[in-house]
């Protein structure tokens, strides 16, 4: 599979270069907005790593535009950790963002998950399982430890997205979106009753989370199981 990285910082290159082809990657570089995404129509990478701040252009301009024509799972890298950046760029398109400085294994881990989900886009999944719930999406049931758990309709919708993002993160706006409807965007503490009212039925430990996981400010993932 090939990667492409969009960074313009050369020694960053080398080294997520280094880490990528160790694992197999074949790796493509750009080191700016304008050459990666000529870069991005030209090799057709099976992932983009993104840095945000780039000498000709931000992040999130070439996010838009390789959006709007391409799906290519885009992982955002950047030493900006803003709540309010991650959100833009969460919404805007990106698949994930991995703060600066990240390890090794952090990022291939969010890599191997969007490339997963990329494969699976479009399949039906019909069941999901994160330690011991399983998720039926056909059925429409979800069970823990076999057993299983009554759910409102609210709170289905949510673990049915979570589960259907599998390992990626979710923006409280997307959660609100798909499961109130547009209108109900800005009401992010409808999202945080119902996901705490799930945890209480599906976690070992609810003040202690291991399945639904929060993004401080940003909003919830399920385990990938990375």
């Amino acid at each position: 599979m090939t990667i492409l990285i969009i960074d313009d910082e050369e020694q960053m290159r080398r080294l997520l270069t280094i880490t990528l082809e160790a694992s197999g990657y074949y790796v493509s570089e750009a080191d700016s907005g304008k050459g990666g995404i000529v870069q991005a129509a030209m090799a057709c990478p099976d992932l983009i790593l993104l840095d945000m701040g780039l000498p000709d252009m931000e992040g999130v301009e070439v996010l838009r535009s390789v959006r709007a024509w391409s799906t290519v799972p885009v992982l955002i890298l950047s030493v900006r950790g803003s709540e309010h950046d991650k959100v833009m760029m969460l919404d805007a398109g990106a698949d994930d963002y991995v703060t600066k400085p990240f390890s090794p294994h952090e990022l291939l881990a969010r890599v191997r998950v969007a490339l997963r989900h990329a494969a699976t886009k479009g399949m039906e999944t019909p069941r999901v399982l994160v330690g011991d719930v399983e998720i039926d999406l056909a059925a429409r049931v979800v069970k823990k430890a076999g057993s299983p758990v009554k759910l409102t309709s609210t709170e289905y919708g949510i673990i049915r997205l979570l589960a259907q993002h599998e390992g990626r993160v979710l923006t409280y706006s997307q959660i609100l979106r798909e499961v109130w409807g547009n209108q109900y965007a800005e009401a992010t503490h409808y999202v945080h009753v119902h996901v705490a009212a799930l945890r209480r039925k599906i976690e070992d430990n609810p003040s202690r989370p291991a399945l639904i996981l929060t993004e401080s400010g940003v909003g919830y993932r399920l385990s990938g199981g990375e």
